[in-house]
C-alpha cells in the first residue's frame, strides 16, 4: 500500500518534466528518460496494488475463518437456557453475515489508511512542493465534507440495527418453514408464512434502500466541493501563469496531484458511514463473544472416576432465572438399579437430568456421583460416564452408521453391528437400500419414530457408560414400535445406574424406587407397591392412569 501511494504521487510529479523538459524545452532525450520512469512508476503501482489486494483478502479469510470458530466454541459452551433465548436466525445471522462485517471493517480500515489516507498524504505534499497557496485553497473546503459525512453516519446507524434483525427474521421464518413444514401445509398456512416472509423482506429492501441512499450522498458531496476546489485552482493557477509568469510544469504537477487526491479522497469521505454500517454488525458478533457463560469447568477439574455409579442429589435448589425449578430435593439413584422420577409436566423431573449431566449447576445443595461433587470433575470425563436417550430423538445429518459410532467415535465396525443388533436395529437397517450407508436426513427425518428411536438406543449401548438417563424414551411410539423399543432398553438397563422419567406409569411399575415430584419438591418415594399403599399423588395418578371413566371422575373430584 505504501509502494502504491508513492508511486501515485510519483505519477503527479512526473508531470512537472513532461510539461517542461518535453513540451516547453524540447529535450529529445528526456522523451524517452521519462517514458521511462513513467511505465516504471506504473508497473510497481500495479504490482503493489495486486500484493496488496491478495494479502488483504487472505487476512480477511483468516479472520472471518477465526471467528467464526470463535463464536462456535463459544456456543457450545452455552447452557441450555441460552438456545431458549437467543432464536436460531439471531444466531445464524452473526455467524454468518456478522463475520463478514467484522472483515468489511478490517479491508475498510487497512484500505483507506494505508492506501487511500497515505496516497493522499503523498499527492498533498506534491501540491504544496509545488505552489502552498494553491494548496491552502484546496484545504480550505475540508471541514465542510467532514461536517456533511458525519451528519449521515448517524443516520447510518440506526437504520443498520433494524436492518440486522429483519435479515435475523428471515432466517428464523425460513428454518421455521423447513421444519415445521408439515404443519405448514397441513393447517393451511402457505399465506400466512408467505406474508411474514415478504414483510421481513420489505423491512430489508426498505432499510437497504435507506441505507444506499444515504452513502451515496457522499459522492454528491465531494463531487460538488471537489467542483469548488478545481475551479478555484484553474482560476487561481490560471492568472499566476499569465500574469506572473509562474512555472506552466509546476501547475500541471499541482493539477494533475489534486486530480488524482480526489478519488482516494471521496473514498475517505464515505470511509466513515461505511465503516458504522459494519460496526453495527460487529458489535453484534462481539455482543455474542463476550456473553458469559454460566457453568465452566474448575481450572483444577479430575477425572470422574466411576466405582459404582451411585447419584445422588443432596438438597438441591435450582431456578431459570426468577423461576424456581427444584426446592431442596433430595434424591439417590443407587448403583445398577432402576430409579424413576414420575408426577405432572413442571415438576423439575428434567431439571434433575440436566443437574446430572451438568448443564447447569444448582443454586444451592450438591450433585454427586459415587461422592465425587459434579462442579470439581471434568466435562468430559462426566458426560463419557452418562447415556442419555430422551423423548424427541435427535439424529445428526449423516449415514445411520456415524450416528451410532457417536457414542463411541472410532468404534469398529463389529462393535457399531453389535450395538444395533441389541437395539433392535439391525433388522430394519439391513432392509434399507444403504443398510447402514443410509443417510437419515435432518433430524432423522427419512426414518420413523421407532427407527429412530431404537438408533438412539444403538448409540448408547456403543458408549457402554455405568450410568443412564432415559426421558418418556417411548411415550411417543406405537405399540409395536414401543415392544422392540423397551426389549432394547430392557437389555441395556442391565448391570447400570438407571433414571428414568415416565408419565407412564406402567412403564416404571417395576422400578426400584420411584421418587414422585410435584413444582420442584419431591412428595413421596418408595416402590410401587409401597406408593399405592401410601395414597397420595402417586395413587391418584395411577387411578386417573388405570381406572374406568366414573373412576376417574371421583378421583379428579377427591
Amino acid at each position: 500500500m505504501a509502494l502504491v501511494a508513492a508511486s501515485t504521487g510519483g505519477s503527479a510529479w512526473i508531470m512537472k518534466d513532461i510539461i517542461n523538459r518535453i513540451f516547453i524545452e524540447r529535450e529529445e532525450a528526456m522523451v524517452w528518460l521519462i517514458a521511462g520512469a513513467v511505465v516504471s512508476i506504473y508497473t510497481i503501482k500495479g504490482l503493489s496494488s495486486y500484493g496488496q489486494e491478495v494479502i488483504l483478502t487472505r487476512i480477511g479469510n483468516a479472520i472471518i475463518a477465526s471467528l467464526q470458530r470463535r463464536i462456535y466454541d463459544r456456543l457450545l459452551g452455552q447452557t441450555l437456557d441460552f438456545y431458549q433465548r437467543y432464536a436460531f436466525g439471531d444466531l445464524a445471522t452473526r455467524m454468518s453475515y456478522n463475520a463478514q462485517a467484522a472483515r468489511s471493517v478490517i479491508d475498510l480500515v487497512m484500505t483507506s489508511l494505508g492506501r487511500d489516507l497515505m496516497s493522499v498524504v503523498a499527492l498533498t505534499a506534491v501540491m504544496v512542493a509545488q505552489d502552498p497557496l494553491m494548496s491552502l485553497l484546496v484545504l480550505v473546503i475540508m471541514p465542510g465534507a467532514v461536517i456533511g459525512v458525519a451528519t449521515l453516519v448517524k443516520r447510518v446507524k440506526l437504520v443498520m440495527k433494524a436492518e440486522l434483525l429483519s435479515i435475523a427474521k428471515i432466517v428464523s421464518t425460513l428454518q421455521e418453514t423447513a421444519t415445521g413444514i408439515r404443519i405448514v401445509k397441513a393447517f393451511n398456512l402457505e399465506s400466512h408464512m408467505r406474508e411474514i416472509m415478504a414483510q421481513s423482506i420489505r423491512d430489508v429492501e426498505t432499510r437497504s434502500n435507506k441505507i444506499a441512499v444515504t452513502s451515496a450522498m457522499t459522492g454528491p458531496l465531494m463531487e460538488t466541493l471537489g467542483g469548488f476546489a478545481v475551479a478555484a485552482v484553474i482560476v487561481y493557477g490560471g492568472w499566476n501563469v499569465i500574469s506572473r509568469g509562474a512555472d506552466a510544469g509546476g501547475f500541471f504537477s499541482f493539477i494533475t496531484a489534486l486530480l488524482m487526491a480526489y478519488e482516494p479522497a471521496k473514498r475517505l469521505a464515505r470511509l466513515n458511514v461505511q465503516l458504522h454500517t459494519n460496526i453495527v454488525g460487529v458489535a453484534s458478533l462481539y455482543d455474542l463473544l463476550d456473553h458469559p457463560i454460566r457453568t465452566v469447568e474448575a481450572p483444577d477439574a479430575v477425572d470422574l472416576v466411576v466405582t459404582k455409579g451411585e447419584v445422588r442429589l443432596d438438597n438441591v435448589a435450582f431456578a431459570y432465572g426468577a423461576t424456581p425449578a427444584l426446592n431442596g430435593v433430595t434424591l439417590d439413584a443407587r448403583p445398577c438399579a432402576v430409579t424413576a422420577l414420575v408426577g405432572p409436566s413442571g415438576g423439575g423431573k428434567s431439571t434433575v437430568f440436566s443437574l446430572i449431566e451438568r448443564f447447569y449447576d444448582p443454586v444451592s445443595g450438591i450433585v454427586t456421583i459415587d461422592g465425587q461433587d459434579l462442579r470439581h470433575v471434568s466435562f468430559e470425563s462426566l458426560r463419557r460416564n452418562i447415556a442419555l436417550v430422551t423423548q424427541d430423538t435427535f439424529l445428526f445429518d449423516g449415514t445411520i452408521r456415524e450416528n451410532i459410532a457417536y457414542g463411541k467415535p472410532g468404534a469398529a465396525e463389529d462393535e457399531i453391528v453389535e450395538a444395533a443388533r441389541n437395539a433392535n436395529a439391525h433388522e430394519f437397517i439391513t432392509e434399507l437400500p444403504g443398510g447402514y450407508e443410509t443417510r437419515v436426513g435432518e433430524g432423522g427425518g427419512h426414518l420413523s419414530g421407532g427407527q429412530r428411536q431404537r438408533i438412539a438406543i444403538a448409540r448408547a449401548m456403543l458408549r457402554d457408560a455405568p450410568i443412564l438417563l432415559l426421558d418418556e424414551p417411548t411415550s411417543a411410539l406405537d405399540a409395536e414400535s414401543e415392544s422392540k423399543v423397551q426389549e432394547a432398553l430392557d437389555r441395556l438397563m442391565v448391570h447400570r445406574t438407571t433414571v428414568v422419567i415416565a408419565h407412564r406409569l406402567s412403564t416404571v411399575r417395576n422400578a426400584d424406587r420411584i421418587y414422585v415430584m410435584e413444582r420442584g419438591k419431591v412428595l413421596q418415594s418408595g416402590s410401587h407397591a409401597e406408593l399405592i399403599a401410601a395414597g397420595g399423588l402417586y395413587a391418584h395418578l395411577h387411578v386417573l392412569q388405570f381406572r374406568g371413566p366414573a373412576e376417574k371422575q371421583l378421583a379428579v373430584a377427591l
